[in-house]
């Protein structure tokens, strides 16, 4: 009876997927790894995938294969897989945020595969980059109070710096990752964990020579932010060969002229500039 019981749910489930796959215009359908391990798992993929006459997910427990069917003309495959990496689910394309992951249940948690830091085989130049509706550019709050954090320390500023690393870290975790393109996804998924904890560092302390240490990483990070973000004006990325031991270390600045952030007044106008993002 059980036997049955179960038999008939599992009809009435994909009955209702394939109903509502061909509500679907303009459909395009798509078979894709997407990582997990039971029943609960298949609910929370197919939940962040579907989308009402948009897209169709039907995730099997067993191959771990999920038949996507979607109209071409609203989303593309990499849209959903974005949205179910958000919900904690790798796939081959996107890869989960590691606190999301670590939310899921214990059943839950399957063996992740990472075959790069934040995507795998699917270049992003090859799909369809769908601009997202926001009204906040989520990415605008960051940049600019990162150059608030170089400023004060171009003045050696502690206490000033730690505060704007403060406003720094907090816009970092007000980013909502469902709101920024997939071109910045992708490097922000690479980049998030080290920016929180070099703005943490930078935020804990007024010790201006420990800032700036933490400032060279948060500077490395923030520019491949920058690289994959849209700016309205020209950001210049610059480099000190004396900073860092006499490593060198770089920054971004709004302004071309040098304004050292590692020496201050004492080697104001050490540096050049070394790329121009437009």
């Amino acid at each position: 009876m059980y036997s049955i019981l179960k038999l008939w749910i599992a009809s009435v489930m994909m009955l209702s997927s394939m109903l509502c796959a061909a509500q679907i215009k303009n459909a395009k359908t798509e078979t894709v790894k997407i990582y997990g391990n039971c029943g609960m798992c298949e609910k929370t993929i197919e939940k962040a995938g579907n989308l009402k006459r948009v897209a169709s997910v039907d995730w099997d427990k067993d191959t771990q294969m999920a038949v996507i069917t979607y109209d071409a003309k609203k989303t593309n495959q990499a849209e959903i897989l974005k949205r179910i990496a958000l919900a904690g689910y790798d796939s081959d394309s996107f890869l989960a945020p590691d606190d999301v992951y670590a939310n899921l249940h214990g059943c839950c948690q399957y063996d992740r595969v990472k075959k790069s830091e934040s995507v795998a085989d699917v270049p992003f130049t090859e799909l369809v980059d769908h601009e997202v509706n926001q009204d906040v550019d989520q990415m605008t709050p960051v940049f600019n109070y990162y150059f608030d954090l170089k400023d004060a320390l171009v003045r050696t500023n502690g206490a000033t710096a730690a505060d704007k690393s403060k406003a720094l870290l907090s816009a970092i975790n007000n980013v909502k990752m469902d709101k920024i393109s997939m071109k910045e996804h992708k490097v922000w998924m690479n980049v998030l964990k080290d920016l929180q904890e070099d703005a943490t560092q930078i935020s804990s302390t007024k010790d201006v020579e420990k800032q700036r240490k933490s400032f060279i990483s948060l500077s490395r990070n923030m520019y491949e932010l920058m690289k994959a973000s849209k700016t309205v004006n020209p950001v210049y990325y610059q480099h000190c060969p004396m900073a860092d031991g006499g490593k060198g270390a770089n920054w971004l600045s709004k302004e071309k002229e040098i304004k050292n952030p590692y020496y201050g007044s004492k080697m104001m106008s050490c540096g050049k500039v070394v790329e121009t993002i437009k």
